[in-house]
């Protein structure tokens, strides 16, 4: 791999492996080794996170198709070798959460996915991409469970702030593209058709009455969570990345780069 051509993002766009395609790996430990790896440095790289998660599904039976999309990550990262989280010294105390669901996206569950982060101030400091338990009959039922799991997270992570003595701002903003769940989490009335998922409505309904907890709506195309969804294209992937305080190199050996962006593109309308 040490004379291979860089690849600009870690999986290509749109790319949905299965467990049918291809022919099995006769060394399988060569890719759960990788992909061990790759997990390591998911702690410290967001941009890995729906990739190695979606590879992750395949060590058990991996195929000659897993590995190839796992070494082209290994081709991204030779490129953003010098890539690193980027922590202001000064900077406020407000907590901010974002989430997002791929509705159905596994081809052989039809589970959705969650993704989601919080930011302290401009500062990234929690970020996961997970399966859900339950197959969503909606993709507004994804999202919502999507908002609950998150909720969850920042409830965590409040008290975390509180045991390290650091007051933060409430209500504590928690952002989601979708205006369908978000109508389910301000209407306090239950329905025949939200009633089999009332737990998680129960649970971001009551953090929203405390005064926790308020949801704002934000545009597909400045949800940060969307890079822990899907695989994204070059400038859409370097965009979210960069919001996130992420900074990958302007490797020479990379093509084009991060798009310049308007700030109002990354806007949010409070609910």
């Amino acid at each position: 791999m040490q004379s291979c051509k860089v690849a600009v993002f870690p999986l290509p766009r749109g790319m949905k492996l299965s467990l049918e395609d291809g022919e099995l790996l006769p060394d399988p430990e060569l890719y759960r080794r990788l992909i061990g790896r790759l997990l390591y440095l998911n702690l410290t790289r967001p941009d890995l996170s729906y990739s190695v998660q979606h590879l992750s599904q395949f060590v058990s039976s991996p195929k000659v198709p897993h590995l190839q999309a796992a070494l082209h990550i290994v081709r991204y990262l030779k490129g953003t070798t010098n890539a690193q989280l980027f922590y202001p010294s000064q900077t406020d105390l407000t907590l901010v959460a974002y989430c997002d669901a791929d509705w159905g996206s596994c081809h052989f569950s039809c589970r959705s996915l969650t993704g989601h982060c919080c930011l302290l101030g401009c500062s990234l400091v929690s970020w996961k991409t997970k399966k859900q338990k339950t197959v969503s009959k909606s993709s507004a039922e994804s999202e919502y469970r999507a908002m609950s799991y998150t909720a969850s997270e920042v409830v965590w992570l409040h008290g975390l702030l509180r045991d390290f003595t650091m007051s933060v701002p409430m209500p504590i903003q928690l952002c989601c593209d979708n205006k369908a769940a978000l109508h389910i989490a301000a209407n306090p009335v239950f329905h025949e058709r939200t009633k089999h998922i009332n737990i998680d409505c129960h649970y971001v309904r009551e953090k929203i009455q405390e005064g926790f907890l308020y949801t704002s709506h934000v545009r597909s195309s400045a949800q940060l969570a969307d890079l822990f969804t899907k695989a994204l294209g070059e400038s859409q992937h370097h965009f979210l990345s960069s919001k996130l305080g992420l900074l990958l190199p302007r490797n020479s050996n990379l093509r084009g780069g991060c798009e310049k962006e308007d700030e109002s593109s990354v806007g949010v309308d409070q609910n």
